[in-house]
């Protein structure tokens, strides 16, 4: 591999993003309070077959979120944001080819769903938060 072919892949988890091609991420909100989709993601198997649809349709990418950040939201705490994205998180990582975000502002969840599998976090707060750089970068 020459560099500039190294250069345009990034490691994703146990996963590689070829950052020379173009991708589609799927949104995939596990809130019941999901400003976008009503809530229709909250369940595990409806979450799942929602990924694989996605995946299906040709996302490469799906980003998984578990707090709403729409604005008048109920804060959720870390755990119950935890209890939302870990289990999809695992069963995507498990059953599809898909490269796995996160989306959390959330240190916890972070690290959390990178041991699952997740290979990406998207920060709405831009790692602001109190270990959220010191989460994302192990």
């Amino acid at each position: 591999m020459t560099s500039v072919q190294s250069s345009t892949r990034l490691p994703c988890g146990n996963r590689v993003l070829d950052l020379a091609q173009t991708h589609v991420m799927g949104i995939l909100n596990v809130t019941p309070d999901s400003f976008s989709d009503g809530g229709q993601y909250s369940q595990l198997d409806a979450a799942l077959r929602h990924a694989e649809a996605m995946v299906l349709a040709g996302a490469t990418l799906i980003d998984v979120g578990g707090e709403s950040t729409r604005p008048g939201a109920r804060a959720v705490s870390p755990l119950e944001e935890l209890e939302r994205v870990a289990p999809i998180v695992e069963r995507i990582n498990r059953e599809l080819d898909v490269i796995i975000s996160v989306d959390t502002s959330t240190p916890a969840v972070m690290r959390e769903a990178a041991r699952l599998g997740a290979g990406l976090i998207n920060d709405v707060r831009s790692l602001r938060r109190e270990g959220a750089l010191d989460a994302a970068a192990a």
